[in-house]
């Protein structure tokens, strides 16, 4: 079987988990892809990412190079991602990028991005960890693996649909256990009124884009809750390729 959708949304991720940083202070993360087997997404610093009225993020050397429109009249903070301390893939079943066989299951038959290959090399080129489990039971050994001096953030990209409400609920009682001990900061991007943490705008569940959520879980708030509330950072549509940002 094929895994289509596993490219990475880096012009999304990219500003949201620079104020992930930013907002907690952090000087180095560890990024957490769940529910994306390839890991495509903790690549995120090492592309370069074009958005228009010359501003670019990430790194303008990068073999893979993206652009995104911005709609609104708010340009995207210029606030780069600090230093990566880890790179971690959570799925129960994690693709290695140096393996021929996992490589060709995320290129699905129909699949004519230029990107991919680049993206595909990048990873292989620093694979990343990986834990095989499920991802609320896992999460904790995930966290545990980012040093204790960067901060972790968990990374959902349209991997929560997949979950039944309860799962949900389910996982963001996983995230505040975890972050019992250390602050962790969770980015999202998934469909209106997917991330139970996330305000949904006012907007209508299927209408067509999806909201950039963040959520910083503070060890105060470890006891298992439902009601920790994030910020809707802002919206995107069609995986990424537009966006708007309101943080």
């Amino acid at each position: 079987m094929k895994h289509s959708d596993h490219t990475g949304r880096y012009a999304v991720l990219y500003p949201a988990i620079a104020e992930a940083a930013r907002r907690c202070a952090a000087e180095r993360v560890g990024l957490i892809d769940v529910g994306r087997p390839a890991g495509l997404n903790l690549n995120v610093d090492r592309v370069g990412i074009f958005y228009g009225d010359n501003q670019t993020l990430g790194d303008v050397s990068s073999p893979v190079q993206l652009e995104c429109l911005v709609v609104g009249d708010r340009r995207i903070p210029s606030v780069p991602i600090p230093d990566v301390a880890a790179r971690i893939v959570l799925d129960r079943a994690p693709l290695d990028m140096c393996n021929p066989v996992h490589r060709n299951r995320i290129r699905p038959a129909d699949d004519r991005s230029p990107h991919l290959d680049d993206e595909i090399a990048l990873a292989e080129s620093s694979p990343p960890q990986q834990i095989s489990g499920e991802p609320i039971t896992a999460l904790a050994d995930a966290v545990s693996c980012v040093p204790d001096r960067a901060l972790p953030v968990v990374i959902t990209t349209w991997s929560l649909s997949r979950f039944s409400p309860e799962r949900r609920r389910r996982f963001v009682h996983a995230l505040g256990e975890v972050s019992s001990a250390r602050r962790t900061a969770w980015v999202s991007v998934e469909g209106v009124g997917v991330v139970p943490t996330i305000p949904t705008l006012g907007d209508r569940p299927v209408s067509g884009h999806s909201i950039i959520g963040l959520t910083v879980f503070e060890p105060s708030t470890a006891l298992p809750r439902f009601d920790v509330a994030g910020d809707a950072l802002g919206r995107c549509w069609s995986r990424g390729r537009f966006m708007s940002w309101f943080a």
